[in-house]
């Protein structure tokens, strides 16, 4: 019993690792894009590099980076009302 809900722990958090890691390569190149395609809007003006670095330090502080942490969270939670629910009620 123990090593089954062990396994299930060590499995499901290498799974979550790679789809947090994959899911914030994706979330920073998508925003690196969003950056380049406002700074074409904006004509271009100064150096492009710098801007695009200056709003990715503001990623990094940025609500929607620390969403990301919501891969580990919600299934852990889910995991664990289930357990509950199906031995205490």
């Amino acid at each position: 019993m123990i090593f089954g809900l062990l396994r299930l722990a060590v499995v499901g958090f290498v799974l979550m690792t790679i789809v947090y890691i994959a899911l914030s390569i994706y979330s920073r190149s998508v925003y690196r894009e969003e950056l380049e395609k406002e700074w074409l809007e904006k004509g271009g003006e100064g150096d492009r590099d710098a801007f695009v670095e200056a709003g990715m330090r503001d990623y990094e502080t940025s609500l929607r980076r620390k969403l990301i942490w919501l891969v580990y969270i919600i299934p852990t939670a889910l995991v664990l009302v289930m357990l509950y629910v199906i031995n205490f009620m």
